[in-house]
């Protein structure tokens, strides 16, 4: 179990780590309860839980662009495209379903959302191209298997990051897939989107959707969400194309 813990948090990071910890923990405290003796009882127990930093990594550009071009055209390429162009959580691309999806946007159920509440995800062009080449007939989640979705990121990683290293000639720096969104929302504030709307594209509900402000302030700014993600994509395609980005930022509009 130890070694098992260790091998992910070197792969994925503490949190990672302590987070499938904490899930094997109650799982093997489940099967004591109803009856099946281990005979070194939950041990998990005797494992250690490592620290976890706050994270502030952003990628750079040429981060970013070496990334997507180690991205293969299979699941976990497709997912990984999807996160860096729509900042959304790795589950709610991984397991996304076919009835989720609509004409231009996704729209997530809240028993689907970590906060419980249904989200609505504007699709730009970009990010638009990338799901007819995975649906089919009669199939319900549009990567991996149905009724799961993708379950193979742990393992794509590590052979994403063995092509960067090999096409650039050095590794990246260590960095998770939560970093891609961390990214995604700094990026955008670097173009003029305003943190509440950022907030909304992230379905956070912290700052402006927060407390007795969330209460009242029910908006879900479909429109500036769309402007915000078509703003992003193109940014971040002008980034792998080696181009200048046809957008003004935000920030700069009069």
């Amino acid at each position: 179990m130890a070694a098992l813990l260790g091998s992910i948090a070197n792969n994925s990071g503490n949190v990672t780590s302590n987070r499938v910890r904490a899930s094997l923990y109650a799982f093997f405290g489940w099967v004591i309860r109803e009856g099946i003796r281990l005979p070194e009882g939950n041990v998990v127990s005797y494992t250690n839980v490592r620290e976890e930093k706050s994270r502030d990594r952003v990628l750079s550009d040429a981060e970013l662009k070496a990334i997507w071009a180690a991205c293969l055209d299979d699941y976990s390429g497709a997912i990984l495209k999807l996160l860096m162009l729509t900042g959304q959580r790795v589950n709610e691309i991984a397991a996304l379903r076919w009835d989720e999806v609509h004409d231009d946007q996704i729209v997530l159920p809240a028993e689907r959302t970590k906060n419980d509440r249904a989200h609505v995800v504007p699709l730009s062009d970009a990010a638009k191209s990338i799901l007819p080449a995975f649906s089919g007939k009669g199939r319900i989640c549009v990567f991996g298997r149905d009724g799961t979705g993708f379950q193979g990121l742990g393992y794509a990683k590590p052979r994403l990051d063995a092509r960067i290293a090999k096409a650039n000639g050095k590794p990246l720096p260590h960095w998770t897939l939560h970093d891609l969104r961390r990214t995604v929302a700094t990026r955008m504030a670097d173009l003029g989107v305003q943190p509440h709307i950022i907030e909304a594209v992230l379905n956070h509900v912290s700052g402006h959707k927060g407390g007795v402000a969330g209460i009242y302030n029910r908006a879900t700014y479909d429109k500036e969400k769309r402007e915000a993600l078509n703003l992003w994509a193109e940014h971040l395609l002008a980034i792998i194309e080696g181009r200048k980005a046809v957008v003004v930022p935000l920030v700069k509009r009069a």
